[in-house]
């Protein structure tokens, strides 16, 4: 195995047996937050220092909720569903509760066991299976899959052959939904650069660029972009706080203007893009290049 991969197994491990799963839900008000939180982290105070940048999360709801919305209108039973990079499964899982049948992969041996785990907890062991798998090799065979999902871990991958991978194993009429960090804005980058304990050298160099769809317009025919949370990011200090809600609702609906002017949108903090129709011939490819 190449040795930035081996890094990333090694840093996916330090997260993985810290935390059992539901990261996006661990530090914000207190009705937000995983239920049984206490149970899925191992070691608090290394829970701390390791996820201490999961506070940011407390503000995704208008992304999750565009995530979620794309689940519940795309998937129904007797679809099959990747989860790609699944982490501890979360994405897998609510594609599973949504009706898919859901396959996930990762590189890290103690993701998937976490993923098949919250799964068989979830009741949806039946229906959601992970494996250890390299998403730049995947062995599933052509056109094996309706959907699929994927939540920062582009940039853990070199995202060409990730891409290649995934426009082989999508059906032709297949489509994919990606939520991904971007790296134009220079106040979130150097805060990335200023806490490389949460993140590896790789990840950091190969945080996505809106020039980088380019590179899936290569591989899939259609690619639609939209961006979220900029201004809410304001809210993140008063998270704990009975403004939070409020002033949430209130920063999301000014995103919701500004952040669909592409020029603005890329300095956003993520943005969900959604592949579709997989390019399966190698010249349409090649055209491409």
């Amino acid at each position: 195995m190449e040795d930035r991969k081996l890094k990333e197994v090694e840093h996916s491990r330090t997260r993985r047996t810290i935390l059992q799963g539901f990261e996006r839900h661990s530090d914000t008000v207190a009705d937000e937050k995983t239920a049984n939180l206490d149970e899925l982290i191992s070691d608090q105070k290394a829970f701390d220092f390791h996820f201490s940048n999961v506070k940011y999360y407390s503000i995704i709801q208008a992304s999750e909720n565009y995530e979620h919305s794309w689940f519940k209108s795309k998937c129904r039973k007797g679809l099959r569903i990747l989860d790609f990079g699944c982490g501890n499964g979360e994405n897998g899982l609510y594609a599973a509760q949504c009706g898919a049948e859901t396959e996930g992969i990762d590189i890290s041996p103690e993701g998937v066991a976490n993923a098949n785990l919250n799964a068989s907890q979830a009741g949806l062991a039946d229906h959601c299976h992970f494996k250890v798998m390299d998403g730049e090799n995947m062995t599933f065979p052509d056109s094996t899959f309706d959907l699929a999902v994927e939540y920062g871990a582009l940039h853990h991958v070199d995202l060409d052959k990730a891409m290649s991978e995934l426009c082989r194993v999508l059906k032709p009429d297949g489509e994919m939904i990606c939520v991904e960090a971007l790296r134009h804005n220079p106040l979130i980058h150097w805060y990335r650069t200023r806490t490389m304990h949460l993140r590896t050298q790789w990840e950091v160099e190969h945080i996505l660029s809106v020039k980088d769809l380019d590179i899936v317009r290569k591989y899939f025919q259609e690619v639609e972009v939209k961006f979220f949370h900029l201004a809410v990011l304001a809210a993140v200090p008063l998270r704990k706080t009975p403004l939070f809600k409020p002033l949430r609702a209130l920063l999301n609906g000014i995103d919701a203007v500004i952040l669909t002017n592409k020029w603005i949108g890329k300095y956003a903090w993520q943005m969900i893009f959604i592949a579709r129709k997989p390019r399966k011939r190698n010249d349409d490819v090649e055209k491409n290049l």
